[in-house]
């Protein structure tokens, strides 16, 4: 589901893997939000996601989670 925001954004929810996570995703971790500020690769195709928050998440190949990502119209 798309949902528009104030400044002409777009809010998707997506599935994401550690193939395709990006900086900014939002993925609820504990029941808390938390946004990917960076990422690192990690051996055997897994990433380390570094949140603004300051926590650390390992995923590995198959991990699959769920994210909002923030897309701007054009």
């Amino acid at each position: 589901m798309n949902a528009p925001l104030p400044g002409g954004a777009l809010a998707s929810n997506i599935e994401v893997t550690a193939n395709t996570v990006q900086r900014g995703d939002i993925i609820q971790v504990g029941g808390r939000a938390c946004r990917v500020g960076n990422l690192f690769q990690l051996p055997n195709g897994a990433k380390q996601l570094f949140f603004e928050s300051g926590e650390l998440l390992t995923i590995h190949t198959r991990t699959r989670l769920t994210a909002v990502r923030m897309m701007r119209r054009r």
